[in-house]
């Protein structure tokens, strides 16, 4: 049988997130697939690099957690290409806390557009992470 947790731990557990990746925590959107895991390198290219604010995250709640004030717009990618996955660093970008799958639909991150432009506005429309049980 899975552990199962109350929806205090979960929301705990969840609000650490934003605790551990610091402040202004650097995402980045990549195309490709993620790598492995989190301790793998980064693979891709970085699509666009956005610095997100100390508070980027709503508190949790009933074992979910979503982005705070989006849909998040960012004015400009950085290069050429198809989003593929994203990965959430800490502010110098050097250990990389989260990463997941970036699409229009069924991922982890829903963007509005998965092929970039150089100098395209782009807005990441959903963004919501959920405890174990939730």
């Amino acid at each position: 049988m899975a552990l199962q947790y109350s929806d205090l731990i979960r929301n705990a557990q969840l609000d650490q997130v934003e605790v551990i990746t610091g402040t202004a925590p650097l995402l980045t959107i990549r195309t490709l697939a993620p790598p492995a895991n989190c301790a793998a390198a980064n693979t891709g290219t970085v699509l666009a690099t956005i610095n997100l604010p100390s508070d980027w995250m709503a508190v949790a709640a009933s074992g979910t957690k979503a982005i705070l004030g989006g849909p998040w717009t960012e004015s400009s990618a950085d290069a050429a290409g198809t989003a593929g996955h994203f990965r959430i660093h800490n502010t110098a970008g050097t250990v990389c806390h989260l990463q997941g799958t970036v699409g229009t639909s069924g991922t982890d991150m829903i963007v509005d557009n998965v092929v970039f432009a150089v100098g395209q506005a782009f807005s990441i429309s959903t963004f919501t992470l959920t405890a174990g049980n939730a």
